[in-house]
């Protein structure tokens, strides 16, 4: 077998490890939210170091989303799955660069305005690509165009869906940042303590949105129903 030969399988390796990456640290952002839920077992300095502890955490799910899509983009186009252009391939690489920089770039400089700056255009890029994945999985579903092949066009919606309920982790997380910075000035109360819960529960719903996506992208993927 020649080493070229392996470049395939490689990747198909390297894929299944974003996966795994993804959903196995995002389990871990969860289970830090549940632990710093927990106010009559941690005192408040050990639930801001959980908090931080979280964020940290979360750069892994969030890199190995940017990821997932220029690594997509080359196995259709090594496993000859999806005619896709070449120069699309190297552009989603581009694309997943700038995007990876972005991400560790906000969070190196977190609390200024040039983390706003950087989370601000990833949000818009995450749009964008939320619109596109939506637009080629629902377009390839029903047409069988662009993408010929039903397990792989479903796989892009579904993408698409995960793009959607990501961003909306995002946008029910909003709140927290003030509901925390009133937490950490006015103290633990039911008063601080019972919006910022709230929030935490309605941003859990979109949390196993992805979850279930995941997994159902995940067994597309391997199993490749006709």
């Amino acid at each position: 077998m020649a080493l070229a030969d392996y470049a395939y399988p490689t990747l198909v390796f390297v894929h299944l490890l974003l996966f795994v990456l993804w959903l196995g640290a995002d389990v871990g952002v969860f289970l830090l939210g549940q632990h710093f839920r927990k106010r009559t077992v941690y005192s408040l300095d050990q639930r801001i170091a959980l908090l931080k502890l979280l964020v940290i955490v979360d750069l892994t799910p969030r890199a190995a989303w940017a990821l997932m899509v220029p690594m997509s983009l080359t196995l259709s186009y090594m496993g000859s799955w999806w005619d896709v252009w070449p120069a699309m391939v190297w552009i989603s690489w581009a694309i997943a660069a700038f995007w990876l920089w972005l991400v560790f770039d906000a969070h190196a400089h977190d609390m200024t305005p040039r983390a706003a700056r950087n989370r601000k255009w990833e949000g818009w890029l995450r749009y964008i690509l939320c619109a596109g994945y939506l637009a080629l999985g629902l377009e390839s579903v029903l047409t069988g165009h662009p993408i010929p092949i039903g397990w792989l066009a479903w796989k892009a919606l579904l993408f698409g869906l995960i793009f959607a309920a990501a961003i909306m982790i995002d946008i029910s997380f909003k709140p927290v940042g003030a509901q925390l910075g009133q937490l950490l000035s006015q103290g633990s109360n039911d008063e601080t303590e019972l919006p910022l819960l709230r929030t935490m529960n309605r941003t859990r719903i979109w949390v196993w949105c992805v979850y279930l996506l995941l997994l159902a992208t995940a067994w597309l993927g391997v199993v490749k129903p006709a």
